[in-house]
């Protein structure tokens, strides 16, 4: 490749919007233009041409995160849900989060893109291009008014469950080994909030509903399947991972999948541990790639949310994943589409105009 850099990879979900939060919010904005301590801002973006992406808005739980770490270096493990989140606790995190995208975009950082015609104009200008995304829906009321309004505000795409529970829907523990296939579907707000996001033409990302909930997408959603990140399980056999059945129903939809760049659901142990070859990915992008088509595969690389192969840890190091895709023999075409024609296409048939 000439260009290290080119394509430009649009990326299906990133949880720096927690981070800043967390680091202290509209203070630490400025550290995403300047350089941070992380995996995304807008130097290494320019390094690594990183052209954007889904910008997850994400309430956490208490949660001990040693604990969890242990856990997932073991052959096995079956980590408890965390307790569900309740709305009123919920809403003041996600608008303290959509906050600090919007100051982004005053900040000249980024360009919040509410169409495809935005985010195809952002990568030709250089700056990130960045969808407002809600990963659990616990911010949403049950007659969908916040719904409505984070809509106007900007918001495209939502799952909705993080992985515990909501009054939509449940969502996969974190386990290994284990099929997704663990519980009840979607609730009947859960119905209405699908049709609604159908109506509305918000993307409804299927990355941490169980199998049943992802069934139930299925038979009510008039729109393409999508899950932003998750790998498949035939390769790593996690909850958290897509059958070759689900894989089928996402392409018979044209829908598509984002692959994930945390290490638990690459590796075919299933573990929590760094030690990642890129070659691991690419097993992951041929599955994908026979399973589903050329047409629906794309990188989803949960950058700060996830521990990530030590190739990859920020987005300057994306050069080296183009390099790896190249070398595999993907052509100029594929990668393209690999990288943001995907991502593209998918969001035009699901938003619309």
């Amino acid at each position: 490749m000439s260009d290290p850099t080119s394509p430009a990879i649009f990326d299906g979900h990133n949880d720096v919007l927690l981070k800043l939060y967390r680091d202290g919010g509209a203070k630490a904005a400025e550290s995403f233009v300047t350089g941070r301590d992380g995996a995304i801002d807008v130097p290494s973006a320019r390094t690594g041409g990183f052209g954007g992406g889904f910008f997850a808005v994400y309430v956490p739980s208490p949660a001990d995160l040693d604990f969890k770490l242990n856990e997932m270096v073991k052959p096995t493990y079956d980590l408890p849900l965390p307790e569900p989140i309740d709305w009123e606790d919920a809403f003041p995190v996600v608008m303290s989060q959509a906050a600090i995208l919007f100051d982004l975009e005053k900040r000249n950082a980024l360009t919040i893109c509410r169409t495809t015609r935005d985010i195809e104009v952002t990568l030709k200008t250089g700056k990130i291009a960045a969808i407002f995304h809600i990963e659990g829906a616990e911010a949403i009321d049950p007659d969908l008014n916040t719904l409505e309004v984070l809509y106007q505000a900007g918001l495209r795409s939502i799952g909705p469950v993080w992985s515990r529970s909501t009054i939509f829907g449940h969502g996969v523990p974190f386990r290994y080994p284990s099929t997704p296939d663990i519980g009840n579907g979607l609730t009947d707000h859960g119905l209405r909030l699908i049709q609604r996001c159908d109506e509305l033409g918000i993307m409804v990302d299927l990355s941490h509903l169980n199998e049943a909930g992802f069934w139930d997408v299925a038979r009510h959603s008039s729109k393409p399947l999508v899950a932003t990140h998750s790998n498949a399980h035939a390769i790593c056999p996690h909850s958290r991972n897509l059958t070759d059945k689900q894989l089928a129903a996402i392409r018979e939809s044209d829908g598509m999948v984002g692959l994930n760049f945390a290490v638990a659901f690459l590796r075919d142990d299933g573990r929590m541990v760094a030690e990642v070859p890129l070659e691991q990915m690419i097993r992951h992008l041929d599955h994908l790639i026979e399973h589903l088509g050329e047409d629906r595969v794309g990188l989803g690389s949960d950058y700060d949310g996830a521990i990530v192969p030590e190739a990859l840890t920020s987005c300057a190091s994306l050069p080296k994943l183009r390099q790896a895709m190249a070398r595999h023999g993907y052509d100029d075409a594929l990668m393209v589409k690999l990288c943001h024609g995907n991502w593209l296409r998918v969001l035009k048939k699901t938003w619309g105009a």
